[in-house]
């Protein structure tokens, strides 16, 4: 390692011509998700194009004819790690079932593990440190995840709820503290640091739902 920059990683060895569609996508892949490393690792002002171009092999002028600046390849960077640990619809459909809090458990545990695996983790920490210098990543990170999670907890509310009480008259809004309390707290405690084992986790699933259950039948 030199002056804090991680070796350069090695170069595909394209052979003579062009390179072939599935070389070109995954150069690129490669090229966001270094730069995801490198602008987590040393922020976005100390991140330079030059570097993460050294990182993949690549000019910076073959980078500067895939983004116009270092903002651009900055905010595809984020998105792509936002598109990759995104909830499939599919995967939310297949949870719908007639009892609510085996559903709640089960969307829960999804979104967790989505969240918690290396991506997950590194996008959390990028939103945190660099939203208030792109607040169109943490709207983006809302709509695209955790905004269809809301959507299938608020139709589950809909379906389950009683009339007359808060979760029936305002599912989205309990929805929202659901992922708060739920998913929100294990999430905000593995990314500052703090390790949860197994077991630990679906303790705290279990219990946070059966509290928010229990909760929304008399409210």
């Amino acid at each position: 390692m030199k002056d804090g920059i991680p070796p350069a990683c090695p170069a595909f060895r394209q052979g003579a011509g062009r390179p072939t569609k599935q070389q070109a996508e995954a150069r690129f892949e490669q090229l966001l998700d270094t730069a995801l490393d490198l602008f987590l690792e040393h922020g976005y002002e100390r991140a330079t194009i030059e570097m993460i171009a050294t990182q993949v092999s690549m000019t910076k002028r073959t980078v500067y004819a895939k983004f116009d600046d270092k903002a651009a390849l900055f905010l595809a960077s984020v998105s792509r790690a936002i598109e990759r640990v995104m909830v499939p619809g599919q995967a939310l459909d297949a949870l719908e079932g007639d009892d609510l809090e085996t559903a709640l458990i089960a969307v829960a545990r999804l979104r967790l593990r989505h969240l918690m695996t290396a991506e997950g983790l590194k996008l959390q920490r990028i939103v945190n440190t660099e939203s208030y210098r792109f607040p169109a990543i943490m709207t983006e990170s809302f709509e695209r995840g955790a905004g269809p999670i809301v959507d299938f907890i608020a139709r589950q509310l809909r379906r389950h709820a009683l009339p007359g009480t808060a979760a029936y008259d305002r599912p989205e809004l309990a929805a929202a503290s659901f992922m708060s309390m739920v998913i929100g707290g294990p999430v905000r405690m593995i990314v500052s640091g703090r390790t949860m084992t197994n077991d630990e986790i679906e303790e705290r699933i279990a219990f946070t739902v059966r509290l928010f259950v229990e909760g929304i039948r008399t409210v």
